[in-house]
């Protein structure tokens, strides 16, 4: 029987573990399973647009374990009071298709998206990188700034919104970290500058270019979050040209990254490359390197399994009568209790 964790579960599950410990354990997980990366049955997701937005699922396993995320991204939902993503997701067991974990994935998905963004950050930014311009400060931008902050170091935020709300939000939420410094400015370019690491995590569904060359310096490690679909771009392609650009899954972002503006010989490295040693990560402290961020299954598998293991530590979860539990396996009819009850001629 398949155990559900709702969204109270999983903020149960952060309050007693702590958001820092969790994002940690989550990209050891997220490492463990990209060095397996041969291991995987990987696809690009499959998605449906329409004009206000997109709905998608994220397939992937391998010789033990499927997963699965259903997740949208839909912008203008704050104006009927729903959230731009909504995600859940299934864990299941390869052998037999029993599914084994039935979770919420929406405050999950920015949790793994902030874990992702450090553990390549680890690969690719300076070691000595101490401020990070957040550049989009909705519903992901805390989970970044509390990662970055507590797994790589970063000490001061230079935080931009075109919504002065979403910035006065964040401030709210974030003031009183230790050893944190908030500074809110005016735009994109005042917020970058003099910034070790760019994090760009934007709405709109729209081509849209939040970054430029001329904001760029020598150095500088380039988070690119929000660009995740056809039609839905951060950086001006020069950005792209500028320095090593690395991806999750090249067959994925070149559809749907900041990536689907440059040609097909355009030259990217999927991180897994990086992490086996097969490829370069920073080549010198001068060199820009850029984070094409989309998302990919993988970081939900990951997820899942360490939700799957946590929860069952903790005593989280509730069992789910969703799949028929038969005395005769062959027997479904029977499931049906119609014995003694008259049937409709």
């Amino acid at each position: 029987m398949p155990t559900v964790l709702t969204t109270q579960d999983v903020a149960t599950l952060v309050q007693r573990v702590g958001l820092p410990d969790l994002l940690r354990r989550l990209v050891g997980y997220l490492e463990t399973d990209y060095a397996r990366w041969a291991e995987f049955d990987k696809t690009p997701r499959v998605a449906a647009h329409s004009q206000d937005g997109v709905i998608e699922l994220m397939p992937i396993a391998d010789a033990s374990l499927y997963s699965f995320k259903y997740v949208n991204g839909h912008p203008k939902n704050h104006r009927v009071g729903l959230p731009t993503v909504m995600a859940f997701g299934v864990l299941a067991d390869v052998a037999t298709g029993s599914p084994a974990l039935l979770s919420e994935l929406t405050l999950t998905t920015a949790m793994r998206t902030a874990a992702t963004s450090v553990m390549v950050a680890k690969r690719l930014a300076r070691p000595d990188s101490r401020v990070m311009a957040l550049i989009g400060n909705g519903a992901q931008s805390e989970f970044q700034a509390l990662a970055f902050h507590h797994l790589l170091g970063i000490r001061e935020l230079r935080l931009y919104d075109i919504d002065a709300a979403a910035t006065a939000k964040l401030v709210r939420h974030l003031q009183h970290t230790p050893g944190l410094t908030l500074t809110v400015c005016s735009s994109t370019a005042e917020a970058v500058r003099g910034a070790d690491i760019v994090t760009t995590v934007t709405a709109d569904k729209t081509n849209a270019t939040i970054l430029t060359p001329d904001m760029i310096e020598p150095g500088m490690h380039i988070n690119g979050v929000g660009g995740d679909c056809p039609g839905k771009t951060e950086l001006h392609r020069g950005v792209l040209e500028m320095g090593r650009v690395i991806c999750e899954f090249e067959p994925q972002s070149r559809i749907e990254g900041d990536m689907q503006q440059m040609p097909a010989d355009f030259p990217v490295t999927e991180f897994w490359r990086v992490l086996a040693g097969q490829a370069p990560g920073r080549d010198n402290d001068a060199q820009v390197t850029v984070f094409d961020s989309v998302g990919f299954a993988l970081e939900d598998y990951s997820a899942l399994r360490l939700l799957r293991d946590v929860s069952a530590q903790l005593g989280l979860g509730t069992p789910l009568d969703l799949i028929p539990q038969m005395a005769d396996p062959k027997d479904l009819f029977g499931e049906l209790h119609l014995d003694g009850h008259r049937q409709a001629a």
